[in-house]
């Protein structure tokens, strides 16, 4: 099968390439297994602890789509750094129409 390329900018500001990424995973289980600094995905993907918060990158918003009532529950715990763009990356299911995806990670604090 083959995967879709995505991007992950670190907080250090390198752009962490990650070619052949595995559809149907989320963007956090890529993140974490590619060591993406600031994807820690503490809760497995239970969308429970915003350790995977990232920013989408405007031009893929709308293909993202907007997150649900748990996912923003859940963006309040760090409410003092969510942005209109905010998404928890275990959220996000990688499919063929988000090839090329672009996001940045959160700060951690």
């Amino acid at each position: 099968m083959r995967g879709i390329k995505v991007v992950l900018v670190q907080n250090d500001g390198e752009a962490r390439v990650i070619d052949n990424a595995p559809i149907g995973t989320t963007l956090m289980e890529v993140g974490r297994n590619a060591g993406v600094d600031g994807i820690l995905g503490d809760c497995g993907g239970g969308c429970s602890c915003a350790t995977c918060h990232v920013y989408v990158d405007a031009d893929w918003q709308a293909r993202v789509g907007a997150a649900d009532e748990v996912e923003i529950a859940t963006l309040d715990m760090v409410s003092h750094i969510v942005k209109p763009s905010s998404r928890l990356s275990c959220q996000i299911v990688l499919g063929e129409q988000l090839d090329g995806l672009k996001v940045t990670v959160a700060p951690l604090d």
